[in-house]
């Protein structure tokens, strides 16, 4: 599964929480492995919504042999869920972007009171971090938060921390993977393509190059994060 955490966020879930009988959703693309898990951990329901076209193909490919699992095309600041409509929401590198506090207050409306947020975090390791650093965050659209002041953003917005772990060592070997797929599927790629594509390529590479040459790793982590919702029902 490649995304920040590998698939340690997945079973810190499992390890932590009974996923069993619950209602849950799933967002971001390239979460059909965690999925999976989940649905063949007792969840009653398991849907995974994506933000473009090509996820959503390429998600209902993936999930071809796995019967049960529903993949939607949702902008995740604004879904077309009713209120109270999840157990529990897992998110795997989808809450650290530009738009994350609009994601939040969303969860939040289609969670279930008391319902639970999984949430793996892209996290700052000092408040500031080098122009080089923050220009990486910036073409990836990422809004990471200070480490130390992860708990207490939850918080103002009602969410209780149940448990958390630190996945910091697992990026080393993400952005290693990273390079090493956007390499093999460059090779395929027509020239055509890889024009269409050398918007996200130039990206992936940057911000690979940021963590595995620059020294990024000093100042970028990965935490994963058990929450609760305590609005009122």
């Amino acid at each position: 599964m490649l995304l920040p955490g590998l698939l340690k966020q997945t079973e810190f879930l499992i390890e932590n929480f009974d996923v069993s009988g619950r209602s849950v959703l799933v967002m971001g693309g390239n979460s059909e492995k965690a999925a999976e898990k989940i649905l063949t951990s007792g969840a009653s329901s398991v849907e995974i919504i994506v933000e473009d076209y090509e996820q959503l193909l390429k998600s209902r490919i993936n999930l071809k042999q796995t019967p049960g699992i529903e993949v939607k095309m949702m902008e995740f600041e604004s879904t077309d869920y009713k209120p109270n409509s999840f157990d529990l929401i897992f998110a795997q590198g989808s809450i650290s972007v530009v738009g994350r506090n609009k994601i939040i207050k969303e969860i939040r409306r289609v969670l279930k009171s008391g319902g639970f947020l999984c949430s793996g975090e892209i996290v700052k390791f000092k408040k500031s971090v080098p122009p080089f650093v923050n220009n990486m965050f910036e073409n990836s659209s990422l809004l990471p938060l200070f480490v130390e002041e992860i708990e207490g953003y939850y918080g103002e917005r009602k969410f209780e921390l149940i448990k958390s772990r630190d996945f910091s060592n697992t990026l080393r070997d993400y952005y290693s993977e990273v390079i090493k797929k956007s390499g093999e599927a460059e090779k395929t790629l027509t020239q055509e393509e890889k024009s269409y594509y050398k918007k996200l390529l130039n990206r992936i590479h940057h911000e690979s190059n940021v963590y595995l040459k620059l020294g990024g790793d000093k100042f970028i982590g990965f935490v994963v994060m058990l929450l609760q919702n305590k609005k009122e029902s």
